[in-house]
């Protein structure tokens, strides 16, 4: 081995090697060049010698020479290059003395640690991710070489390309050694100036606004795409080519891309210069199928195109996964849709000719799944539409994908292909990302709606990796204390069938909003199941003790309302219900496309002192125009009615306002009586509210978690029963108002997933109200990861 330089270190144990073949900046030794001795003969025996850790035997084990083989030089120079293979010896020499094979070897060490040193812009685990080599494994300077490129290249990435990396090693004893990678990062490349040639349709400020990279400036300190990276300047061409593309520039393409670096080597100066060509809309769109079961003037009926609209890009994309979609979905799994260009300069339109061929087949030959270190396979694969011998389906894979999403146990859910065991044959990867399901919590918070809050529970939305959500849970507040359990099995009885029970006991005081308490302790037996693969439906059973409190000495007095005071007492409610649903969104979480619909309903009266049926409806429909802004329409309407006589009880009545109606107090709009200060509210059996609600860029880096949207909230809420209305039998109190009027308001939410949980801010004017309402401008609420 070639000389090194030592220094002195850790209390004069260790010894500090400096590496002397040049790499970049860092110099490492080559290794001794082995050589074999051009002998032959016959082994009798095979001598090793050098081995520290490495057992003779093992070593021997690894030579393609037995005792009684007869050897000359190949085979011998076939056994040093076979321990060399094995990473494990940094020199090897393998001579024939008489009848003894000597095997002389020096061993590579064993990495005991991998420091870094002087780094501080990049974290030593982003740096530890990109190495391959790891502590407990094998030194060898060709790693070491390897490695030393790729934190360079990491730098690189970073925006610091005059970064210098240079690796040291520390020998301890039994051939164990720490290696140590010096750091000189270097000042960060920045971006001096973003420049455009040849735009004329979009100025400079505009294109900026287009590409990720951004000029450096002391105020954007917070930004990390302002310095020089030639992989984002090739996100950034294919950024300008969708930005023109799908705004009618056809011919449209980015001529060249230069960094150039600065005189003072301070920064770069980008330049794209670009060649816009004519604006084009699309001319005659056409559909042409080989399958015979396909009909092509249905197909066009299907394409998101019409003819004179300004040419996208986006839309190809939009009609060639809608007649995939719609081939996979009439039974056709292997389905090759590829659109065909037809410009004409003269006209300035783009013909498209989409041509519908059936595929070669596929089958799934194996489904892999990766990433689960907590979840159960079994988990994972019940949600899969796809099973290993089926045929390969897009669609199929796509509702998979989502669905697993869905689950909520997963950070990241993404399907892959990879080569099967035959052309015809295609494997699945599933690889997923988990995180956090469990939460064990004590907090402690403020809120305009609950005043003081104090939350103590434990919840797990996959108990045992099995898929089981368990949660327990104390909450206490000013306006509400809760405590409840609840348990639910994804798959009960072994079958697709989601059951679940929840036991609980909470007490609500409104004595701010309509000057009466109410406290339940129930249960809940749920059962839910699929209907169709885009809908649902479930059943529970409720039962449940209310009662409701109001102070006698307000009722006496006359402080409250008569309404209140008569419907003071316990009662049993015994109920029936089922939802059904129906969601064709493309994403359960953060929608932005498709829609949902859910209609449910409530029958008390099976036993118990109550007798009423609520019914209450709700949908949304969501469409994003880009991934900044999504636009969204949801609504939702509710009736309840009593039976057998009776009427709605006033804790079974509808309250609207707060979260679910902003720009009003909870409880801020409906039936009111309005005699003396307290204006208590009294709830209505009818509602009906619709939100429109668009989601606004905030400019601010993702991991921040604030999102900010506009919002419009109108709707309306009332309808007492008569007897609740009058003073006295036939003659109806002056002071209960009770109009199903419009109420509207709008304003501005912002949403922020802070460390504490997460929180939204409601910023609202008021557009449309009765006069006895009660209304806020701001409001602020969080809300548990329960």
């Amino acid at each position: 081995m070639a000389e090194l330089m030592m220094q002195s270190r850790r209390h004069g144990a260790a010894l500090v090697t400096g590496v002397a073949l040049l790499l970049g900046s860092t110099a490492i030794v080559a290794p001794t060049m082995a050589y074999a001795q051009a002998q032959q003969g016959v082994v009798q025996r095979i001598v090793v010698i050098g081995n520290e850790r490495i057992e003779a035997s093992t070593i021997a084990s690894y030579i393609p020479i037995q005792p009684g083989d007869a050897v000359d030089a190949a085979r011998i120079d076939l056994a040093l290059k076979t321990l060399f293979r094995t990473e494990l010896f940094a020199d090897v020499k393998i001579d024939l003395q008489g009848g003894d094979l000597n095997v002389r070897v020096v061993e590579n060490p064993i990495i005991n640690k991998v420091v870094f040193e002087g780094n501080s812009s990049v974290k030593d685990d982003k740096i530890r991710e990109e190495l391959t080599i790891r502590p407990r494994g094998i030194f060898t300077r060709a790693k070491v070489q390897s490695d030393v490129q790729r934190i360079i290249e990491l730098y690189r990435r970073s925006g610091r390309i005059s970064a210098t990396v240079t690796p040291k090693v520390v020998e301890l004893p039994q051939k164990r050694v720490d290696l140590i990678f010096e750091i000189n990062e270097g000042p960060k490349s920045g971006v001096l100036d973003v420049n455009f040639l040849g735009n004329e349709e979009y100025s400079d400020g505009d294109l900026s606004d287009v590409v990720v990279t951004k000029e450096s400036a002391w105020y954007k300190f917070l930004s990390t795409n302002d310095n020089y990276d030639p992989d984002r300047m090739e996100y950034d061409k294919e950024q300008l080519r969708k930005h023109y593309r799908n705004r009618g520039f056809y011919d449209f393409r980015v001529v060249s891309a230069v960094a150039e670096l600065a005189p003072n080597r301070n920064g770069f100066v980008i330049t794209y210069t670009l060649e816009e060509g004519e604006r084009y809309k699309f001319g005659k769109i056409s559909v042409e199928t080989e399958l015979k079961k396909l009909d092509g003037t249905v197909l066009e009926q299907l394409v998101p195109i019409r003819t004179g609209e300004t040419y996208q890009d986006e839309k190809i994309e939009q009609a060639t996964d809608a007649l995939t979609f719609a081939a996979g979905a009439a039974g056709f799994a292997f389905v090759d849709v590829r659109p065909r260009y037809v410009p004409n300069a003269e006209t300035r339109t783009v013909d498209v000719v989409f041509s519908v061929r059936e595929g070669p087949r596929v089958y799934i030959d194996r489904i892999d799944i990766v990433g689960n270190n907590r979840t159960l396979d079994k988990v994972i694969r019940r949600e899969l539409l796809v099973a290993e011998g089926d045929a390969y389906n897009r669609v199929y894979v796509d509702r998979s994908r989502n669905q697993i999403r869905a689950l909520g146990y997963f950070k990241e859910v993404e399907i892959e292909e990879v080569p099967g065991t035959a052309p015809d044959r295609t494997g699945l990867r599933v690889k997923v990302e988990e995180q956090p399901t469990g939460e064990l919590s004590f907090s402690a918070g403020y809120s305009s709606v609950d005043q003081l809050i104090i939350d103590l529970g434990i919840s797990e939305r996959n108990f045992r990796g099995r898929g089981q959500n368990l949660r327990a849970r104390i909450s206490v507040g000013s306006l509400r204390q809760q405590v409840d359990f609840s348990f639910t099995e994804p798959r009960f009885l072994g079958r697709d069938l989601l059951g679940g029970v929840d036991l609980y006991t909470y007490r609500y005081d409104f004595s701010q909003q309509t000057a009466f308490d109410t406290s339940s302790t129930g249960m809940n037996l749920r059962l839910g199941f699929p209907l169709t693969s885009n809908a649902s439906m479930g059943v529970r059973y409720v039962l449940r003790s209310d009662d409701v409190q109001v102070d006698d000495s307000l009722c006496n007095s006359g402080q409250v309302s008569t309404v209140l005071c008569a419907q003071r007492g316990a009662n049993i409610t015994s109920s029936l219900g089922y939802t059904v649903r129906l969601d064709r969104r493309n994403d359960p979480l953060r929608p932005t496309r498709g829609f949902y619909v859910e209609l449910s309903q409530d029958l008390a009266g099976v036993g118990g002192d109550v007798n009423y049926l609520r019914t209450e409806a709700g949908g949304g429909w969501y469409h994003g125009f880009n991934k900044d802004f999504i636009f969204s329409a949801t609504g939702s309407a509710g009736y309840t009615t009593g039976w057998r006589g009776d009427t709605v009880r006033i804790n079974d009545r509808f309250y609207r306002g707060g979260n679910n109606f902003r720009g009003f107090e909870t409880a801020g709009i409906g039936p009111r009586d309005t005699r003396g200060q307290r204006s208590d509210a009294l709830g209505g059996k009818l509602f009906a509210i619709g939100t429109f609600e668009l989601t606004v860029p905030t400019f601010l880096p993702e991991q921040y978690g604030i999102r900010a949207s506009l919002f419009t909230d109108f709707g309306t809420l009332g309808m007492l029963d008569d007897v609740d209305r009058q003073s006295s039998p036939g003659v109806f109190d002056p002071d209960i108002r009770d109009e199903l009027s419009l109420r509207a308001a709008a304003g501005i939410s912002i949403h922020w997933r802070s460390p504490m949980g997460p929180i939204r801010f409601d910023f609202s004017q008021v557009l449309a109200k009765e006069d006895y309402d009660k209304t806020e401008t701001f409001r602020f609420s969080t809300s548990t990861r329960f």
